[in-house]
């Protein structure tokens, strides 16, 4: 397009009068970033060819072969030439489910990756990003190289659908889906999304894989095995059931609860017109494997003063959405907004307990909707908290104070939850657990566990899952001695923690 590469070359002679401009009042075109491939050829000019000479001569002593970055400070090409993307490339025209507002649209959502490589990094750093590179230093398991492989094949015009590729399944396939590069890459690039969207559409063509169904569609299959619990109970902990679905026979499928969470709460339902209500979430893990916990934290509330009302929901769609069922999830998001959004208020907030079931309703949930939908989903996000996110507001505003825990003392060594990180904070989780004046907090600067969800379960990801949560976690739990409580709010790192350490 004879336009385009006009535009270009009008940016460049711009650049260069600024670059003069710069100069006469003995200012510095490099900032912050220095200057690149972008600015490169205008350091002469800034400079003084002496001064660049000097460099050009330090440049050449200690790399005369010209190894270390050729054609960057020393010798630059022009701005206009060597460009990632060709002037005259067509974007293809992709319709998705995510809405992708802000980065106008999937491919603009891919090419947010500028290439820093802050996901290439060792655990020994510190953060979450990007688990599968720190367990493999691999640059096919980065954030980075995700996004240049996608932006490699979107960009091909051999296929009528850009998504109709193996080799983008097998490397979107090893993404844990963690949301770590959401909030800890520069640019802000949720792989996590992007992956989503390219399996809806991968398996648009190619259908959905059997153990990604059951997956899936999980919740609604506890329904069913909960009619013969001991007998369903008895078949997940087979080493033969764990290979006919292709999970891996060394990892232990978690069991179904004697009660589901939201029959305990109608037999126990006891309400005080005086005290404030909240809405508790029973999201799926919480109410059919793990309901104890869900029961203490209704009886928690009350006995700080709150009326807890289970409402009438569906399922949070995490699940869906791991598997990147999107159609199918978006369907389960539209159907709790229109449930919650009347119901939900900044007095009246809905609390969930697992991070990655309660902030779908924060971070999936408005990109999910359009229109009136999408308002109202932003809305009822913004009155969607974490356990841990409420009581902190509580204790903020005096409502619930120090004086109402026990004295005694205890040590506790927190995991933090991914999704939590990424979306929320483990900062209140902590502040939650100091509440009592003589508990001691110590976060595990752990990053992810590994399990993430569905995926540490699968028998081809078994060995890797674990190998992250050896980095740092087991051995820190390991370390630990028998009195200190070890506590994580993800059923996924909870279970990843006791397979791994017991």
């Amino acid at each position: 397009d004879l336009k385009e590469k006009d535009d270009v070359r009008r940016y460049r002679m711009l650049a260069e009068e600024i670059a003069r401009l710069v100069k006469k009042y003995r200012g510095s075109l490099s900032g912050e970033h220095g200057d690149g491939r972008l600015r490169g050829e205008f350091i002469p000019l800034m400079l003084g060819e002496h001064n660049y000479n000097l460099l050009k001569e330090i440049k050449k002593t200690w790399d005369p072969e010209r190894i270390f970055n050729p054609g960057k400070i020393t010798d630059a090409p022009p701005m206009d030439s060597h460009l990632r993307s060709q002037a005259v490339r067509k974007d293809p025209v992709l319709t998705t489910t995510f809405r992708f507002p802000e980065e106008r649209g999937y491919l603009h959502a891919v090419e947010m990756c500028s290439g820093s490589g802050d996901c290439r990094k060792s655990s020994l750093i510190g953060g979450t990003m990007c688990p599968t590179f720190m367990a493999t230093a691999d640059e096919d398991k980065s954030t980075r190289g995700r996004a240049n492989i996608l932006r490699e094949f979107l960009a091909r015009e051999d296929k009528k659908n850009p998504f109709d590729h193996k080799e983008l399944y097998q490397i979107m396939d090893l993404c844990i889906s963690c949301k770590a590069c959401k909030s800890e890459c520069p640019s802000n690039v949720d792989m996590t999304r992007l992956k989503a969207e390219f399996l809806q559409h991968y398996y648009d063509i190619h259908g959905i894989p059997l153990r990604a169904l059951l997956v899936g569609w999980l919740p609604r299959l506890y329904k069913l095995a909960l009619l013969v619990r001991p007998l369903s109970n008895f078949l997940m902990r087979q080493a033969l059931f764990k290979k006919m679905i292709g999970f891996s026979p060394e990892r232990r499928v978690p069991a179904l609860s004697p009660v589901t969470l939201t029959a305990w709460k109608r037999k126990n339902d006891r309400r005080d017109a005086e005290k404030k209500t909240v809405y508790l979430f029973a999201d799926e893990f919480t109410n059919y494997n793990e309901s104890d916990i869900g029961i203490k934290v209704i009886l928690l509330l009350e006995k700080l003063g709150y009326n807890v009302v289970i409402p009438k929901h569906r399922e949070s769609g995490r699940t869906l959405l791991s598997k990147g069922m999107l159609k199918a999830a978006s369907r389960v998001a539209a159907k709790n907004i229109l449930l919650l959004k009347d119901l939900v208020t900044d007095e009246s907030p809905l609390i969930g307990i697992e991070p990655s079931a309660i902030l779908t309703f924060r971070d999936e949930y408005p990109e999910l909707s359009a229109g009136m939908l999408a308002e109202s989903a932003a809305r009822l996000g913004k009155n969607t908290l974490l356990l841990e996110e409420f009581i902190c507001r509580e204790a903020d505003r005096g409502i619930i104070t120090p004086d109402l825990f026990t004295t005694e003392g205890k040590r506790i060594l927190l995991h933090g939850h991914c999704q939590q990180k990424a979306i929320s904070s483990t900062l209140f989780t902590k502040k939650m657990l100091s509440l009592p004046v003589n508990y001691s907090v110590e976060e595990i600067p752990s990053g992810c566990c590994g399990m993430a969800g569905a995926f540490g379960y699968e028998k081809e990801h078994y060995d890797l899952s674990m190998k992250i949560g050896e980095m740092v976690l087991f051995p820190a739990v390991r370390s630990a001695d028998e009195k200190t409580i070890i506590a994580a709010s993800g059923t996924s790192c909870r279970n990843q923690i006791m397979d791994g350490t017991g």
